[in-house]
Formats: structure tokens, C-alpha cells, sequence
């Protein structure tokens, strides 16, 4: 059934979101540059969603989590739109295979593989038997639809952003045994790099150089957060909050003091922003 043949006064908000999108792709009546959107370009997008969320819930802007998670949502029924229109698949098939997948990778919570099963009373299993057995599950997936490679390292989204990329190939590559067993080698591998890079600085080296020693540190340090199991793109995110808020504290103070950006000088600038570093500490908003 179409998204367009339903009753609007008895549809659900997701049938009534679905008939919305339909009615945005109509080709005769709908918007002209929903209309000509196509997977490729509705792909930036979804990625900016993400992190609009991610983003409120780091500020834990809880108001505004919900319109975020409808955006990003939204993002699932366009796609699913176009597939519907060019016979792929629909929404449903969307949610039908989710929750197939699920209910397959938790065996620990659906033992006899159906939504309906149930664990006995007091049945428990270790966190890292789930983990190796989801593991398990997601190569036999792979190995179902022929899509196991010569590497373990195949089949990684191309569209995940470098950071997110290190930490995935740290973390597959860490469950064959090819890691530090101590965060303390981490640390001191990263000081190896960051002398190495110190090296190529000033050392005149050509920017070529400096990019490849710079982009192995920036490689160890997203192994580090790994070891200390950080998200390092929440680390950077956090980082970026920092920097804004401590910068916005120094323009108001400049701009208190009749002084634009223009006008003032390094100096003036750092002891603003030293000045904001403090305010930080002694109100608690940030860690000492």
C-alpha cells in the first residue's frame, strides 16, 4: 500500500510523517528541491542530523533532543521514500529487518530467536560472552550474504568520518591481539610521535612530512581515548564546546571594555581568555 492511501484521521504520527514525505516527492505537486534529491546528496545531511544530536545531548539540551531525533528520523523516511518509488524496498521492510537483526544478535535476551521468547528467571549471561557472541553473529552475517573479505578490516563504511575510522580499526584490530595491553605503552608511543613530529617542525620539513607525522599522533591519540574507553569524537566535540564558550567569555570582556576583536591585541586576548579559564574553575563549570 502506498503511503498516500491512508486515513489521515486514524493514521499513527509515523503514517502521517510517511504520507507527509509522499506528498514532498509527489512529481506533479510536490517540492521542487525535495523532488530532486537523491541518495548521494541527502547523504551529508543525515550525517550533520547525527551530530546535531549527539550535540544536544552533550549540552544536555533535553528540550530540543526530541526536534533533533525527528530531523534525524525524518532522514530514515526519505530514504525509504525513494527506494518505495524506484521498487527497492519500503519503511516497513526497514523495521522488519531491524528488529529480525536485533532479536538474531541478542540471543541472550530472545533465546529461541523470535520477539516473543523469553530467558529463564535469574538466567544471566557475562557482559564479555555477549560480546564475543554478537561478534560471532555479525560474522556469520557477513558470511550468509558472502560478504566476508580477504581482510578483517573489509567491509568498513567508506562514509565514516578519519576519527571514527582509527577508532574502528583500533578496535577490530584489538580483538585479534594486535594492540598495547597497557594504556601506560599508549602514552609513551604518543610521546614518540609527538617528538617525531617535533622532529619534522623544526626541522623545516616539507608540509608532505609534517601532515604524516602529525596524522600518526593524531592516530595515537585517538588510541589512547580508546584504551580509556572514550568516544574520541565526543572528546573533540567537548573540546570544541570548551573553546567557544571560554572565547565567547572573552569577547563579552573585550566588548565590556570598549575593545573590538580588531582592535585588540594578543596579549589583551590572553589574559582574557586566561582570565575566562579561571572563572571556569572557580564557578565548577569545568574540571580542574
Amino acid at each position: 500500500m502506498s503511503s498516500l492511501d491512508i486515513d489521515l484521521n486514524t493514521a499513527t504520527p509515523l503514517q502521517r510523517v510517511r504520507y507527509l514525505m509522499a506528498r514532498l516527492r509527489e512529481p506533479e505537486y510536490g517540492c521542487p528541491w525535495d523532488l530532486k534529491q537523491t541518495y548521494q546528496s541527502i547523504a551529508p545531511f543525515t550525517v550533520e542530523e547525527a551530530y546535531e544530536v549527539a550535540d544536544t545531548i552533550l549540552r544536555e539540551d533535553y528540550e530540543h533532543l526530541r526536534e533533533e531525533l525527528g530531523d534525524l528520523m525524518f532522514q530514515v523516511v526519505f530514504y525509504s521514500q525513494m527506494a518505495e518509488e524506484e521498487g527497492r524496498f519500503q519503511f516497513d521492510d526497514v523495521l522488519m529487518d531491524l528488529e529480525q537483526k536485533l532479536v538474531r544478535r541478542h540471543p541472550h535476551v530472545f533465546p529461541e530467536g523470535t520477539l516473543d521468547s523469553r530467558i529463564q528467571p535469574g538466567e544471566q549471561v557475562a557482559e564479555h560472552t555477549i560480546k564475543s557472541n554478537w561478534d560471532a553473529i555479525k560474522q556469520q552475517e557477513k558470511a550468509d550474504k558472502n560478504q566476508l573479505g580477504e581482510s578483517i578490516l573489509d567491509g568498513m563504511p567508506a562514509g565514516m568520518s578519519p576519527t571514527r575510522r582509527a577508532h574502528k580499526l583500533q578496535s577490530v584490530v584489538a580483538k585479534k591481539g594486535f594492540d598495547w595491553q597497557d594504556s601506560a605503552l599508549v602514552m609513551a608511543k604518543l610521546e614518540e610521535e609527538l617528538g617525531e613530529l617535533g622532529q619534522e617542525v623544526y626541522g623545516n620539513a616539507p608540509n608532505e612530512l609534517i601532515a604524516d607525522e602529525l596524522g600518526d599522533l593524531m592516530f595515537c591519540c585517538v588510541n589512547l581515548a580508546r584504551h580509556y574507553k572514550l568516544d574520541p569524537e565526543l572528546v573533540m566535540m567537548k573540546a570544541n564546546q570548551k573553546f567557544e564558550r571560554r572565547f565567547r567569555v572573552l569577547e563579552r570582556a573585550l566588548q565590556q571594555q570598549g575593545v573590538s576583536l580588531e582592535e585588540a591585541t594578543l596579549e589583551q586576548m590572553e589574559q582574557e581568555w586566561q582570565q575566562a579559564k579561571k572563572t571556569e574553575v572557580a564557578t565548577g563549570d569545568e574540571p580542574q
